[in-house]
């Protein structure tokens, strides 16, 4: 039989009826080599968590004793009995008992009143400024960790530097100039789908050179991609079956994200960054018992994910970080919700930040149009975990020179 064709005719049958592999041409080749090895990276790790819609901060660090904070909202303030304390001031959402235990276990920081000059409230352009540390008027061709990427050598042993999981687009914060970042929906995706799994990988094992696919882009493209998701669904399977562990996740959209993460981090890659997003903070309107349940579920992920990383000795190279890109207004609306505000609280939790509540108290009755005046630009976050946690020089990746916060341990 002619290898040429059948493999043409094979990858077209399969690729216009969407059966051979469950990932899409957005894998990059560079995970071709690391199925075939396995590859123990000690590496620092950072795992992105985007609170998209803007949460409301003074519900998740409460300034329980402030009187201010109880006039501003007299349906919303968490009543002093449910606060979960930290001192004899502030304290967390009650839903929020994983991240309380973080952070008496000195495995937690928060960094309050985080935000910019001349914040925009439109979750949008909010969110773009966030992202890639640029104003509207500014070049976004790609984002912030995606400058970090482009400035990083190949990963030895051919792993992808980044992943987004999630079903949403993804974000402008891992754009690259040069650098292809995957999106990957879900761990199953990785693997083979269909009933061609034997008779592809026979091709693709039998496959000749590249170049004899002659002056077809779209052809080679499509192998070189093929091959890709090939290896990579070898890599991942493995990770996902032989993964143990007793730390229970939560049975939620970001639970099992951050599952996939812990057995990717587990399986060696020597992936650096992690991206995945929990959307839902826009709270308008009868904010109580939705706030509840998306704080619940950030609070339950997350300490499931630094529990699991501690089980299997990585808690220590791993920093997860989360922020959203405003926080709300301080007084609450007639709808039993907050509008869109602008400072908020920033979150680290891992082996190695420093713990502990950082910024001053929020001034609830010296404010911005209602809002939270900004006490830390978020770069500065930014600048220090470029710095302090991934060990690069931010001022070229964020423009400037932003003063570092003491954030880490080491």
């Amino acid at each position: 039989m002619n290898i040429h064709l059948n493999r043409r005719r094979f990858l077209r049958d399969s690729i216009g009826a969407s059966a051979a592999i469950g990932v899409g041409t957005t894998l990059p080749e560079c995970f071709a080599e690391a199925a075939s090895t396995s590859i123990q990276s000690d590496e620092r790790i950072l795992v992105v968590v985007q609170m998209s819609g803007g949460n409301d901060g003074l519900n998740t660090i409460v300034p329980y004793a402030d009187d201010d904070y109880r006039s501003a909202r007299p349906k919303l303030a968490i009543p002093t009995s449910e606060v979960i304390r930290c001192d004899d001031h502030d304290g967390f959402h009650p839903a929020m008992t994983g991240l309380k235990e973080l952070l008496q276990d000195g495995k937690f920081a928060a960094v309050r009143n985080v935000g910019y000059e001349n914040p925009n409230r439109s979750h949008f352009e909010s969110m773009d400024i966030w992202h890639t540390c640029r104003r509207k008027d500014e070049p976004r061709s790609d984002g912030w960790l995606g400058r970090f990427l482009d400035q990083q050598p190949a990963i030895a042993g051919g792993d992808v530097p980044a992943l987004h999981l999630g079903r949403e687009q993804q974000p402008t914060a891992v754009a690259s100039t040069s650098v292809r970042v995957p999106t990957v929906k879900e761990l199953a995706e990785f693997q083979l789908r269909g009933n061609n799994k034997d008779r592809l990988r026979e091709l693709l094992e039998t496959r000749p050179p590249a170049t004899s696919l002659g002056d077809n882009p779209l052809l080679s493209f499509l192998e070189s991609s093929t091959t890709s998701a090939i290896a990579a669904s070898g890599r991942v399977t493995e990770a996902a079956s032989s993964y143990q562990s007793d730390v229970i996740y939560p049975e939620t959209d970001l639970g099992n994200k951050l599952r996939v993460v812990a057995q990717l981090i587990d399986a060696g890659l020597s992936t650096r960054i992690y991206y995945v997003q929990h959307d839902g903070f826009d709270t308008h309107a009868q904010q109580a018992a939705t706030h509840d349940i998306l704080l619940r579920q950030w609070s339950d992920a997350v300490t499931a994910l630094v529990r699991d990383l501690d089980a299997h000795d990585h808690g220590g190279r791993v920093c997860v970080m989360t922020f959203s890109e405003f926080g709300r207004r301080v007084a609450e609306n007639a709808s039993e919700g907050t509008d869109h505000g602008a400072a908020g609280p920033m979150f680290l939790c891992g082996g190695a930040v420093k713990p502990g509540i950082h910024g001053k108290r929020p001034n609830l009755t010296d404010l911005q149009q209602g809002d939270l005046k900004h006490e830390h630009d978020f770069r500065q976050v930014y600048a220090t975990v470029l710095r302090d946690w991934l060990g690069t020089d931010p001022a070229t990746i964020l423009g400037k020179d932003y003063e570092s916060l003491r954030l880490f341990t080491s």
